[in-house]
């Protein structure tokens, strides 16, 4: 059963909070970052990218150990500090579309995930594995929680309800209009409910950040290792996880763009298609695909719905049902000659919240031939892909909400 614990972290004073909270490193261009960070001194961005102090790109061992002093610096300076006792957190995010997601900022078991109990959908890449691995090693903390999902449960809702009545600790709206709340949970009897409601759930499931919990679990077991006095209770054997009820999960589908048709004539290629779908032309009719095994298609300045020929693919097992599967092994791969989806440079992937209008944009500037428009998948479809022991294609899922650095961080 799920092992889910309370801890106490470390947290920005209440008035620099907005200003530390960033994106993912990732996420930003290095304009965006710089432009950040010479105007911001307390941006987190200043922790993990420390090359900038020095106007200097450094990688690799040296700087895990300049993260390491950055955040030290932090909070020696007091800009950081340390809850007195163990505790949940409620964060919750109200988005510029009104969507709200609220969920528990918990410990997660890393034994969890090695036994099953905390599921993937995704396939990781060892050496990204071990790389955050010995990242986290060398700099002790963990600033970004994995997005858990659990099944709706009436307790949590009731706990989370009665939190969320109080006055935020925590709240501050980001650049794109999102505002986020935080609230601490200290209380034992609180803590005590989360803990038997989790402890009576069997599976739960990673929606968002497959390469931290597999990193976190190779974490726990070199320092349980090299640990003659290992207990069980260490810090390491746990990580930090933001839980949210499958109810509130958001799925959006990633579109894919290709740049060629693979030396084929755009009437050979609409030929090779229509044994396997039933295509329409719809013209400047903007089309977005309305339900699951039905794909939009932009070529040639015109829209074309692609409804598949279920008489002609078999479902055998649940990835076969997923809507990225059956585009790779009717389309890319046969048709397009596209292997590898990671590594192969004539596809570009474009998550849903830009739209189908995007994907249209992109090809008729020339960049690309075709666009294809997915229809998203469901929660439902990840937990029996998961269940089945089973992983999606690269770039399946795009999936909010998507937290903030630094707001929560939890110490090795």
């Amino acid at each position: 059963m799920a092992k889910i614990h309370p801890f106490k972290a470390i947290r920005p004073t209440r008035d620099k909070v907005g200003l530390i909270a960033s994106r993912s490193y990732q996420s930003y261009t290095p304009f965006e970052r710089d432009s950040r960070m010479d105007y911001n001194p307390y941006s987190f961005l200043h922790i993990v990218n420390p090359g900038y102090k020095y106007q200097k790109e450094i990688s690799g061992e040296e700087r895990y150990k300049l993260v390491r002093n950055r955040y030290l610096e932090f909070k020696e300076d007091q800009i950081f500090i340390q809850d007195d006792v163990p505790s949940y957190y409620i964060y919750k995010i109200v988005n510029r579309e009104e969507e709200s997601f609220c969920g528990i900022i918990a410990a997660a078991s890393a034994e969890d995930y090695e036994n099953d109990i905390i599921k993937k959908h995704e396939d990781t890449i060892q050496y990204r594995e071990n790389t955050f691995k010995e990242y986290l090693k060398t700099v002790g903390f963990n600033a970004e929680p994995v997005l858990l999902t659990y099944p709706d449960n009436d307790t949590i809702t009731t706990i989370i309800s009665k939190t969320i009545e109080e006055r935020a600790e925590y709240e501050f709206t980001t650049t794109n209009r999102d505002t986020h709340y935080l609230w601490q949970i200290d209380d034992i009897q609180s803590i005590n409910s989360i803990q038997e409601v989790f402890s009576s759930i069997k599976t739960i499931y990673i929606a968002d950040g497959h390469h931290r919990s597999a990193s976190s679990y190779l974490l726990s077991k070199d320092l349980k290792e090299n640990n003659p006095k290992h207990q069980g209770n260490e810090s390491y054997n746990f990580f930090m996880s933001y839980l949210i009820p499958e109810s509130d999960l958001k799925i959006y589908e990633f579109n894919r763009l290709i740049k060629d048709l693979n030396g084929l004539t755009k009437e050979e290629f609409l030929i090779l298609l229509d044994e396997w779908f039933r295509i329409e032309n719809r013209g400047l009719e903007v089309y977005k695909p309305s339900k699951p095994h039905h794909f939009s298609m932009y070529l040639d300045g015109e829209f074309y719905s692609l409804y598949l020929r279920k008489t002609a693919y078999q479902f055998a097992d649940a990835l076969e049902e997923l809507d990225a599967q059956i585009l790779y092994k009717t389309v890319l791969k046969p048709i397009l000659n596209i292997e590898d989806l990671r590594t192969d440079t004539r596809i570009e992937y474009s998550h849903g919240k830009n739209d189908i209008v995007y994907v249209k944009s992109m090809v008729d500037k020339g960049e690309y031939k075709v666009g294809f428009g997915l229809f998203p998948a469901s929660v439902d479809q990840i937990k029996k892909i998961a269940d089945q022991g089973l992983t999606m294609p690269p770039k399946s899922t795009y999936i909010e909400p998507k937290l903030r650095s630094g707001i929560t961080i939890y110490e090795f």
